[in-house]
């Protein structure tokens, strides 16, 4: 029994070997598992699926090379054939087997009678296998193999951090060679660490024809990736993936590792590399390259990406005549906000982007565009609800514009004079203001965080103007009350978008790692009202736990890497709360400080610029750093209070994720308690994810695989549970509650509601009441019913296509 276990690789001598496997279970293994002893062993197993196919030709394919192994060479042919022929008695299976001709021999190229010299080199490695080449004593250096993939190859794909003139050196006669015979080379590259050398990109534009990309965006650091792609019409595909750049240490002689990769042993991982190299082709934060018209624009990029190390900012604009040119995510968006205008002919349009993605300076690129086309000044009117978003509102303005004088204050006692240009807060635009100005004294109209449209005060601005253009700014257009902006005042319509995900995924933001750290706090008893705990008894129950303070300090230690020199917010329930962290962590010896909308301006100010340049580790604030607040420096939030609310979540979240040079990861701490069963953790997780319940549910079991680059999911085991626990239990739901959820999902096919959200179709007629089409009309997906029987009567007898029917 020993002996045929160890055969099997299960064994170690009479031991078994525990641990993680993805072996077939054969026969032989079969057997041997049965003879695990029960009280001590257990052996799991599932079944393989679709991928039976790969997984069982893996196994006769590996059976068979160890049996022709083991053959005289001159019977391997007959051997071969043998097994090809008992295949092809399999019923269809004729057609797909191919006998192999006496040898036997490989073909290794079709070549062209008058092309003298083609193909005469060819790569060591064969073109069927994979191989790890480290440049050691032995290897062929990655430089040969390169030049001979490229003396074959059909097509090139080339995607590097950086380009050096020194690497493309030793591949010139090669690229022009690849030139002569019309290869389409394509290379991605960066502007990182001002690495990348002009001379070489305009040497591959200019020489030798190739089509470079490169992105600019110096927040960025991301792109690490270095890989070729060879393609070849015979389909016999190559790709190396490894650690060299274009320079000459890494093509020659430096300690670089790259794996080279095959369409014939690795054909998903080629045809995964296809797919993504497409991807950032077509990405526009990867911009065509020009040396006529990009290189200027190359070296400015270039010189200040080589500053970053002494401290030099990526994007600082100034009033010295420079032009602020928009990011190619902002240029996109601004090329839909003009379609929106000039094709579909809405004047009222909401702007939906994730928090650090410039909102801002798109609305004031947005007017210096409009004033242009239309050849003369227009009066603006931009409004948000707090002092430092219309001052940096101000500044950014001033900056795209190159106007230092440009725009007015109306806020704080600040009266605008000449009421051209002018930033008012929502407070100071009350009835008797608005009274005094004609519903057309302004040409454009811009109002921040326009997720507050509905409330009254936002409401009765919106109702007395009557502007040229309108645009609302926003990054979260979704409201907890379920009533959502884009449907109260843009019929529905969102212009353009760009989402905290969708930001994440193109690399726009600072990745981030959240920590779900349960802090065992019973909240079960806390009052609960208007979808919301009572803020007055959860700041008594967090003033009064020095155990959950104790915690937290423990977690700020343990989970970031120099609390010493962090610059973090912490967001608590009250004042009082604010006050009681700010005290425990002052005695812990950090500089901490709390603030909140009473605190005078002055030392608001005051205590952002200590934050900004170190001096200052955390401010604990109430309600006072949810929206528009710019502090990129920031690197750590603290979530100290619970909320439901997905449109707070972000807001907190946000503002974390901007982008800055020394800033490689934004850490979040979020302290889980007990919960009451009316708290929903779903709506934030699935503001931070888009996925759907039944996703989201997964995810969480597995550890979220799938985020975006960089970004990191982890909660305890207990907070997991309770995470799981709360979203599960979500499923048993009122009608009203439903149909908040399918106006979520906006869909109008019920197979797509019922796949998405992870609900079944008896949940959607649990009662007399309820009916898709009713959830539909309540959702507003669906125009409103004269007759409630005859949607009762059309929902339940009308077929859905991928649902069983009923009865």
């Amino acid at each position: 029994m020993g002996a045929s276990m160890l055969e099997a690789g299960l064994y170690d001598g009479e031991q078994p070997i525990s641990g993680l496997y993805e072996k077939l279970i054969t026969l032989r293994v079969e057997k041997q598992l049965k003879e695990l002893p029960a009280d001590r062993w257990r052996a799991i197993s599932s079944h393989v699926g679709e991928d039976a196919p790969r997984v069982l030709a893996r196994h006769v394919g590996r059976t068979v090379h160890d049996v022709l192994a083991n053959l005289p060479s001159d019977d391997q042919v007959q051997a071969a054939n043998h097994i090809l022929e008992s295949v092809s008695t399999l019923k269809g299976a004729s057609e797909w087997v191919d006998m192999v001709a006496p040898g036997p021999r490989h073909l290794l190229a079709i070549a062209e009678q008058e092309a003298k010299g083609v193909y005469a080199i060819r790569p060591v490695n064969s073109l069927s296998d994979t191989a790890l080449l480290t440049n050691a004593k032995g290897d062929p250096s990655l430089g040969f193999e390169l030049r001979a993939e490229l003396a074959t190859a059909d097509q090139v794909d080339l995607l590097c951090a950086f380009v050096k003139w020194h690497g493309l050196r030793v591949l010139e006669q090669s690229l022009e060679a690849a030139r002569e015979r019309g290869v389409r080379v394509r290379v991605i590259t960066t502007t990182y660490m001002g690495a990348t050398e002009r001379r070489a990109l305009d040497r591959l534009v200019d020489e030798y024809e190739a089509e470079v990309r490169v992105n600019y965006e110096l927040r960025s650091t991301r792109l690490h990736a270095k890989a070729w792609l060879f393609g070849r019409n015979s389909g016999y595909h190559t790709a190396y993936v490894g650690s060299s750049n274009l320079s000459r240490a890494a093509l020659l002689h430096g300690l670089e590792w790259n794996v080279r990769l095959s369409s014939v042993a690795t054909p998903d991982v080629i045809k995964k590399f296809t797919t993504t190299f497409d991807s950032y082709w077509n990405n526009p934060g990867f911009e065509p390259y020009d040396p006529r018209e990009d290189g200027e624009r190359l070296d400015e990029a270039l010189a200040r990406a080589g500053g970053m190390g002494s401290g030099a900012t990526t994007w600082t604009m100034n009033l010295s005549g420079l032009q602020v040119r928009p990011y190619a995510h902002q240029r996109d968006m601004l090329e839909r906000l003009e379609v929106e205008r000039t094709v579909r002919n809405r004047h009222r349009n909401l702007l939906v982007a994730a928090t650090g993605t410039g909102k801002t300076v798109m609305a004031a690129l947005d007017y210096k565009r409009l004033r242009q086309q239309a050849g003369r000044d227009l009066r603006l009117l931009f409004v948000a609800h707090r002092k430092e978003i219309l001052d940096q509102s101000l500044r950014t303005y001033q900056e795209v514009l190159a106007d230092a004088n440009f725009g007015e204050k109306q806020h704080g006692g600040a009266i605008p004079t000449q009421r051209k240009h002018v930033f008012a807060s929502v407070q100071s635009l009350h009835q008797q203001a608005l009274d005094r100005l004609p519903p057309d004294h302004f040409d454009v109209i811009v109002i921040d965080e326009f997720h507050h449209g509905t409330s009254p005060t936002y409401r009765r601005i919106v109702e007395h103007f009557a502007p040229r253009e309108l645009l609302g700014l926003t990054a979260t257009p979704e409201r907890a009350d379920g009533e959502n902006v884009q449907d109260a005042y843009f019929d529905g319509h969102i212009a353009a978008e760009l989402r905290l995900w969708e930001a994440l995924e193109n690399d726009l933001l600072s990745p981030f790692h959240y920590f779900g750290i349960s802090d065992g706090t019973d909240l079960s008893a806390v009052t609960w009202r208007r979808g919301a705990y009572d803020q007055d008894e959860l700041s008594e129950v967090f003033t009064s736990d020095t155990d959950r303070a104790h915690l937290i300090l423990r977690a700020v230690r343990d989970k970031i890497s120099s609390p010493e020199t962090m610059r973090a917010l912490g967001f608590c329930v009250s004042v009082t709360h604010a006050h009681f962290m700010a005290r425990h962590f002052r005695e812990a010896g950090f500089q901490a400080v709390a603030l909140s909308g009473e605190t005078p301006a002055a030392e608001r100010a005051a205590a952002l610029a200590k934050l900004r340049n170190g001096s200052l580790h955390i401010i604990f604030s109430v309600d006072l750093f949810n929206e528009g607040l710019d502090v990129p420096d920031v690197d750590t939030l603290l979530m100290l209070r619970p909320t439901s609310s997905a449109t707070v979540f972000l807001q907190q979240l946000g503002r974390g994720l901007r982008r800055t040079a020394n800033k490689p990861v934004l850490t979040v701490l979020d302290f889980i308690g007990l919960h009451r069963k009316e708290f929903r953790f779903e709506n934030q997780f699935r503001a931070l994810t888009n996925f759907t319940r039944r996703r989201l549910i997964s995810q969480i079991e597995q550890g979220f695989p799938h985020l975006p680059s960089g970004c990191d999911i982890i909660l305890e085991r207990k907070a997991k549970n309770a995470v799981l626990k709360n979203i599960q239990d979500q499923l048993n739901v009122d009608t009203r509650a439903l149909a908040k959820e399918v106006s979520w999902y906006g869909t109008p096919q019920l197979a797509s509601y019922l796949a998405e959200s992870g609900r079944e179709i008896k949940e959607v007629y649990k009662s007399n009441k309820s009916s898709w089409t009713y959830l539909l009309r309540q959702a507003h997906l669906l125009p409103a019913a004269g007759a409630p029987a005859g949607e009762q009567t059309l929902s339940l007898f009308q077929p859905v296509a991928g649902v069983p029917q009923l009865g």
